[in-house]
């Protein structure tokens, strides 16, 4: 079997720091390589794998202030489509854009659907939905107008995140610094909680960040580490006493959710979007709906039992449990085609 993976171009694959979609597509790359399966990525050229790379943009768009994202997003797709036929089944992790090119050739194509910018983008996933195979990250996250090949969840490299037995005693936001994640929520959880707040992420939004995070910002019990890459992320997420994720949207996934259980540190999550999938209440965090029940929730915290978080995660959440499960979507897709 001979697969392409379609990564990003917006950062690095796998990223340096920040970016999901690129992470996700590099675990499935090599994963699917550990199972001594064809992969051939295409990517950044300063992209890193075992499999093969191809290129056509040197680096990410979001890393150089040079780069014409629209153009290198194009020229990146079509050096894929061009030679589409040397592969058995391409998988999308591109959004939208490349289903526009799956009336041209002859090789079938999955998308991984990392979630939807916005309904505007529907319209493209509906015309092509006949022809395609589309998987959902979370069960929370299909739409209804769509036909699935299956859910997915997002898996991680168990071996990149350690299980700490013991915490320190410092609260952890971490992802990217925007309102619908709810960084200036886990500020005011904090505050009402008594505990030292650590906050690490892409400043997304820098209006955001000005009026709502960083007045409160102090390197006392309010501290921002700015963007972590993974040894530093390790040790945040592992040392941490529980995870704070307030988010305000149908989040389709949450990365951090997952790492941080697998280093075996409880989640503290407004009950929305994916986390009822991702958080067993009462047993590897809690589901709350106001920052006042996430308060009293850091107070029961003692009570999860960070062995079983770790169990938990490692048992729906990691890449070889992910990678088996697309390897049957690919078995699936090619039965249907032949």
């Amino acid at each position: 079997m001979k697969i392409a993976i379609l990564s990003s171009i917006a950062w690095r694959t796998p990223p340096v720091k920040y970016g999901p979609w690129e992470q996700v597509a590099s675990n499935i790359a090599e994963g699917l390589i550990d199972k001594k399966i064809d992969v051939t990525l295409f990517a950044t050229a300063n992209s890193i794998t075992r499999g093969k790379l191809q290129y056509v943009s040197e680096e990410a768009y979001n890393e150089n202030p040079d780069i014409d994202p629209k153009v290198w997003e194009c020229l990146h797709i079509s050096n894929l489509m061009e030679q589409a036929d040397k592969f058995d089944l391409i998988h999308n992790h591109f959004d939208f854009l490349p289903l526009t090119y799956t009336g041209l050739i002859k090789t079938p194509m999955v998308t991984t659907v990392h979630g939807f910018s916005s309904p505007k983008i529907l319209p493209v996933y509906k015309k092509y939905n006949r022809n395609n195979f589309y998987v959902s990250i979370s069960n929370s996250d299909r739409c209804p107008d769509l036909e699935y090949v299956a859910t997915v969840y997002n898996g991680i490299d168990t071996n990149e995140f350690t299980f700490r037995k013991t915490s320190k005693d410092y609260l952890l936001f971490f992802g990217r610094i925007h309102p619908e994640k709810g960084t200036y929520e886990s500020i005011q959880i904090a505050k009402q909680s008594g505990r030292k707040l650590i906050i690490s992420g892409l400043i997304q939004h820098k209006e955001y960040f000005d009026s709502k995070v960083k007045p409160f910002i102090n390197d006392d019990d309010i501290v921002y580490v700015g963007n972590s890459g993974p040894g530093e992320r390790d040790k945040l997420l592992g040392e941490a006493y529980a995870l704070l994720h307030p988010v305000s949207f149908e989040e389709p996934f949450g990365l951090s959710v997952a790492e941080a259980m697998m280093c075996g540190t409880p989640v503290i999550a407004f009950n929305l979007g994916s986390m009822p999938e991702l958080i067993l209440n009462g047993e590897t965090g809690f589901l709350v709906n106001t920052t006042e029940e996430a308060a009293d929730a850091v107070a029961n915290i003692k009570s999860i039992d960070r062995k079983y978080c770790r169990e938990y995660a490692v048992s729906k959440f990691s890449r070889q449990k992910m990678v088996e499960g697309y390897i049957k979507v690919y078995e699936k897709i090619l039965d249907i085609r032949r």
